[in-house]
Formats: C-alpha cells, structure tokens, sequence
C-alpha cells in the first residue's frame, strides 16, 4: 500500500507539479511520514488534528507553505543530513559543499534563475544545472524549492 501511494504522490506531483497536497489521515509512523514528505506532500495532519486546524493549515500550504508537525520536520531534515554517505551534513558546515556549491546554493537562496547564476559564476547554465542536481542529491529532495526551503527551516536567521 505505502508503494502504491508514493506512485500515486508521484505520478500527481509529477503531472501538476504546482500542486499542493496536504494529506489527512491515521496516525503514521515516522517512516510514512518521511515517505509523504519526499513525495512532496506540503501538509500532514491526522484525523483528530485536522478538526481544530485545517482551517488553518489549508491556507498555508495553499499559499506555498508547510503543515507538518515540528516533530516530524525536525526528525525528518536530521535525517536527511545525517544520511549522506554517512557522514553529517550541515548547511552551515564549508566542508560539505565543494565553493562552486557553495556559491550555487547562495545563489538559490536569493532566488536567482539559472540564467542569472550562470552570468553572476561565470559559467555555463548546463554547469549550474550541474552543481544543482549535485545539491539536491546532497540534501536528499527532488526540486530546488524544497531544497531552499530545507536550508530556512535549518538556518533560519539567514
């Protein structure tokens, strides 16, 4: 069944990719809910959570936002840090990026297009594809937004 409902999210998320999903559901397991985060689901609530807060958690994802709860976020990007080739990954550590990563994400994090990090590095934009498919395999997440998201959540005085 967890299967059948990643390929669901997937083939959704793959034909609507602006979709939003905010799922509703039975209490589940840290590992569901890993699941459905990297499906791209922007929402979880169970069942009895969803009474006091979809009105809440409906406009906020709609807006572009997430409703997780901080347990399962925070457990989730530890996860996600800890699991490149075993070794911890930190936004915040130089040592896990290459400089030209570096600069990529810096890059991303103002919301340049590729075009415009290609002029800003110097570089082609089949480079900077480059370095951002290296970064999205480093953090463990399938589109640059997710990506910048995850460097927020985990740096968010920046």
């Amino acid at each position: 069944a967890r299967q059948a409902t990643g390929a669901l999210l997937g083939n959704i998320l793959d034909r609507h990719s602006t979709a939003r999903l905010l799922v509703i559901g039975e209490r589940l397991d840290e590992e569901e809910n890993f699941a459905l985060l990297r499906h791209g689901v922007k929402g979880i609530l169970t069942y009895k959570e969803a009474r006091e807060q979809l009105s809440h958690a409906l406009p906020q994802v709609a807006a572009g936002g997430m409703w997780v709860p901080r347990s399962v976020l925070s457990s989730f990007v530890d996860s996600i840090l800890t699991s490149v080739q075993g070794r911890r990954l930190r936004a915040d550590s130089p040592t896990a990026l290459s400089r030209r990563e570096q600069e990529v994400l810096s890059g991303l994090l103002e919301n340049l297009a590729n075009k415009e990090l290609a002029d800003r590095l110097h570089i082609s934009e089949r480079t900077v594809k480059f370095h951002v498919s290296n970064l999205l395999g480093k953090f463990g997440v399938r589109r640059r937004a997710d990506l910048i998201l995850l460097c927020y959540q985990r740096n968010p005085k920046e």
